[in-house]
C-alpha cells in the first residue's frame, strides 16, 4: 500500500488559492484513475480515496485539518495502516520554486513550508518523499496574502502543466519509485531552464498557511 498526499486549507474559502496546489494534484490523480476523493474519514480528518495503481493499492488524502496540521492527518492514517515512510509522497507549493517549476527529493527538511514541518515532526524523520510546485517568491510581509491568494491569469497556464506534471511524476514514484522520478522529472526541470538547486527557507506562515 502506498499513499499520496497533497497539502492544502479545506472549504471553498482557500479552493482556489497558491496554498492548495497539493489538493489540485490529488484532484488530478483521481481523475484519472477515476477515483474519489471527496469522502470525509473523521479518524484522518481528511478527505480520503483509494485506487488500484502499479500493483497496490494508492491512498489519495486531502487534509482537513488547515496547512499547519496536516501531519495529524497523514500521521493518523501512516500509523492506522502501517505504513514506512517509504511509502509515502506528499505534494505541496514552495513560495521560492519559481511559478510552476517542480522540484523532487527523496528526503529532507521542510524548507520553512509549515505543512511539511508538521509532516515530518508526526512521521519522526525526514525520508519522505515530497514533490515541491512552485508558487513564486514575494517580499516576507506579504507571504500570507500571496499563499492564500489566487494565481494570476498568465500564471494559470503554468500552474496548469505543473498540476499535470507533478501528477506524472507521482505516476513515475509508483512505478520505479523515487530515484527514477527524481532523474527524469527534475531533469526536465533544468532542460526547461530551472535551477536545480535546493531553495533558501521562505518565510513562516500562519495558521491556515
Amino acid at each position: 500500500m502506498k499513499l499520496i498526499a497533497g497539502l492544502g486549507n479545506p472549504g471553498p474559502r482557500y479552493a482556489d488559492s497558491r496554498h492548495n496546489i497539493g489538493f489540485w494534484v490529488v484532484d488530478e490523480l483521481a481523475r484519472r484513475w477515476r477515483a474519489d476523493v471527496s469522502r470525509y474519514e473523521a479518524r484522518f480528518e481528511g478527505l480520503l480515496g483509494q485506487a488500484p495503481r502499479s500493483g497496490t493499492t494508492v491512498l489519495l488524502l486531502k487534509p482537513t485539518t488547515f496547512m499547519n496540521l496536516s501531519g495529524r492527518s497523514v500521521g493518523a492514517l501512516a500509523r492506522f495502516y502501517k505504513l514506512d515512510r517509504a511509502d509515502l509522497l506528499v505534494v505541496y507549493d514552495d513560495l521560492d520554486l519559481p511559478v510552476g517549476q517542480l522540484r523532487l527529493r527523496a528526503r529532507g527538511s521542510s524548507g520553512g513550508h509549515n505543512g511539511m514541518e508538521d509532516v515530518l515532526r508526526n512521521l519522526g524523520g525526514d525520508d519522505v518523499a515530497r514533490i515541491r510546485i512552485g508558487i513564486g517568491k514575494v517580499h516576507r510581509d506579504a507571504t500570507v496574502g500571496h499563499v492564500l491568494g489566487r494565481f494570476a491569469p498568465d500564471e494559470q497556464p503554468l500552474i496548469d502543466t505543473a498540476v499535470t506534471t507533478a501528477a506524472d511524476a507521482a505516476e513515475c514514484w509508483l512505478a520505479r519509485g523515487i530515484a527514477a522520478a527524481m532523474n527524469e522529472f527534475n531533469r526536465k526541470q533544468r532542460a526547461g531552464g530551472g535551477s536545480g538547486d535546493d531553495p533558501a527557507p521562505p518565510a513562516k506562515e500562519g495558521d491556515a498557511s
